[in-house]
């Protein structure tokens, strides 16, 4: 008699990798692979305040809301770049408060 088994594995408290569409992932790979070759690998970890960050998002949408979609000097979509903007805040919100710079 055979049985089957089922394996066991405790994630269920887990975020849902599978939910996250695999271009999103690539657009942001892309956006990093062209900041790594314009500045260095990784370069963006340093930081900067995070106003930076928010002005230049802030730039790619405003040119994606005017009907530029691809940005001239990467070739690469507005909306990826500011994706990565964002990307690069929530890294620092977590990981370097203090290049939180807003002025509320």
């Amino acid at each position: 008699m055979e049985t089957k088994e089922k394996a066991m594995k405790f994630d269920g408290d887990k975020p849902r990798m599978d939910l996250v569409d695999k271009e999103i992932i690539l657009e942001l790979a892309k956006i990093l692979t062209f900041g790594a070759e314009k500045y260095e690998a990784h370069n963006w970890k340093i930081g900067l305040p995070m106003s930076r960050y928010y002005s230049a998002c802030m730039r790619h949408l405003l040119a994606w809301n005017s009907g530029e979609t691809l940005d001239p000097e990467s070739g690469l979509n507005h909306l990826s770049h500011a994706s990565c903007n964002l990307m690069f805040m929530l890294y620092f919100t977590k990981n370097k408060p203090r290049l939180d710079d807003r002025h509320i």
